[in-house]
């Protein structure tokens, strides 16, 4: 991955739906080299094409942030189970306090009761729980080109 990657690259993160040619023309290089270095950062998995929708706007306003402190040897099992949760967006292995991070959005905060006492609460490994509520998302442009 080179500077010219990395250009690529930040300008579909501000817009993922940028065509070929206005790329070409941003970093003044052709289309046909856009195409190439677009279909090698796919193949090459520098980069994913996916939809990601917003989930307030689909109707899931109660948001978190949830921390999980899990028993050592349970920790693949639980991520395992809290990705195939409808209401998880993303989960991932950390290391410090948490050991596992996982986005999740529902339909009410009843819902999000509900899930954290007895979906994540309920997983075998599962010690303990923080969880911190969103109440706003900003999402900026992030430079990744210097």
């Amino acid at each position: 991955m080179d500077s010219l990657d990395r250009k690529i690259i930040q300008i579909l993160r501000v817009n993922g739906r940028t065509s070929n040619a206005n790329i070409a023309r941003q970093v003044d290089v052709s289309e046909g080299t856009i195409r190439r270095r677009l279909k090698k950062l796919i193949r090459d998995e520098y980069i994913n094409v996916v939809a990601l929708p917003d989930p307030g706007k689909m109707g899931k306003v109660a948001q978190a942030l949830v921390g999980i402190q899990v028993d050592p040897d349970k920790v693949d099992d639980v991520v395992d189970q809290l990705a195939s949760f409808d209401a998880v967006e993303w989960v991932k292995m950390t290391t410090g306090s948490f050991d596992v991070w996982a986005w999740a959005a529902l339909e009410s905060s009843e819902d999000m009761r509900i899930f954290l006492h007895n979906k994540v609460g309920g997983l075998p490994g599962v010690r303990r729980t923080e969880t911190f509520v969103n109440l706003g998302t900003n999402m900026r442009e992030k430079s990744l080109v210097t």
